[in-house]
């Protein structure tokens, strides 16, 4: 049996009201590393959707942030992350989103982002039919020069002071685009390049229960999504993630490289967005 997105768009109203309420009263936060938070929202959020996929599709496999990986029917897989932007959440900030996503034989079928629950903004995408934004269709945007695009980023803060780090692309893409914004919720990120309020977005280190449903909508949207450095699998592991709008998106060709400490990183083309229009 598999699922029907507006279920699972009902789960996310469901637990963005759960989020709304928890704000108000002791979040109970706990440090799981640094610069990571976890909260009692997270922990419930995450119980219950564990919750309403065992009781409608008990054989199916869930990978939840919190909990990690409930092994199952491996052909049928759960993406869960409770609260995406967990430490603007615990700040009271409103750039935090819940994200599900459901793939069957490692395709992604279903996504849904809710993002923030107090402005009602619910992305969904089904394979092969679209993407929307509280059901109405939304699509990437069409502008195609890199000095025009307002891009999107995040750190991690483990990877700061390591040849991972993002610092020096972040300084580099700078230089060459209209803006650059770090909102501190990847789901959200993706959700808004695919509803063309962004052309681009990359990130290092992400794990895939933050990207499932935003691989979804850009896509469905028309956008491109890649392995930043040319990862096939952006389902398992670290994922190291590219996606924006199919004219600013690099060839799969490009190949350049900038020095960075004592590594040279290979394929900054991909990197700089490079479109037909765009020369440096």
């Amino acid at each position: 049996m598999k699922p029907q997105l507006e279920q699972i768009k009902s789960w996310a109203r469901t637990v963005g009201q759960m989020a709304i309420e928890m704000r108000k009263e002791d979040l109970n936060i706990e440090q799981k590393g640094l610069a990571d938070l976890v909260t009692r929202a997270d922990k419930t959020i995450e119980a219950y959707l564990l919750d309403q996929v065992a009781t409608n599709f008990p054989k199916h496999t869930v990978l939840g942030e919190e909990t990690g990986m409930h092994q199952k029917d491996g052909a049928h897989r759960w993406y869960i992350d409770p609260i995406d932007g967990t430490l603007n959440y615990a700040h009271g900030l409103p750039e935090y989103s819940i994200s599900i996503a459901y793939a069957f034989e490692g395709e992604l079928q279903l996504g849904v982002i809710y993002c923030p629950p107090e402005m009602d903004e619910l992305f969904s995408a089904e394979k092969g039919k679209g993407a929307w934004l509280n059901g109405k269709p939304i699509q990437v945007s069409k502008i195609d020069k890199l000095i025009d695009s307002l891009l999107i980023t995040g750190f991690r803060h483990s990877l700061i002071d390591t040849p991972r780090s993002n610092m020096d692309y972040f300084i580099h893409m700078a230089r060459h685009s209209q803006t650059i914004r770090r909102l501190g919720s990847a789901a959200l990120d993706l959700a808004y390049v695919a509803a063309g309020r962004a052309e681009g977005f990359w990130e290092i280190a992400l794990n895939p229960w933050d990207v499932a449903a935003g691989i979804l909508l850009v896509r469905e949207a028309g956008g491109k999504v890649e392995g930043l450095f040319g990862e096939a699998n952006l389902l398992e592991g670290s994922v190291d993630i590219l996606a924006a709008n199919p004219v600013i998106f690099p060839p799969k060709c490009a190949t350049c490289s900038l020095k960075s400490g004592t590594q040279n990183h290979q394929n900054l083309a991909k990197l700089m967005f490079l479109g037909k229009s765009d020369s440096f």
